[in-house]
């Protein structure tokens, strides 16, 4: 039986010799020291997406919510 340590790194061994919850907690703590450095939840444009037009993204809206309109108030 091949053996963790013969094909993965010694800290990827570590990371799957872990219970799913050790897990959770160590990936909690990397979040939180990303979030420490200035690191940052928004998603970074992609220009490879059909749906970028090149322009900066804008100012988020002050509630939060999208910035959707209803287009027609009327049934179907």
């Amino acid at each position: 039986m091949i053996q963790p340590e013969e094909i993965l790194e010694p800290e990827w061994v570590e990371w799957y010799r872990m219970t799913p919850l050790e897990r959770w907690q160590a990936t909690d703590q990397l979040w939180d020291f990303y979030l420490s450095v200035g690191g940052s939840l928004d998603p970074e444009p992609d220009p490879e997406s059909p749906f970028d037009d090149g322009s900066p993204p804008g100012p988020c809206p002050a509630d939060g919510r999208p910035g959707l309109r209803v287009l027609r108030r009327g049934g179907i």
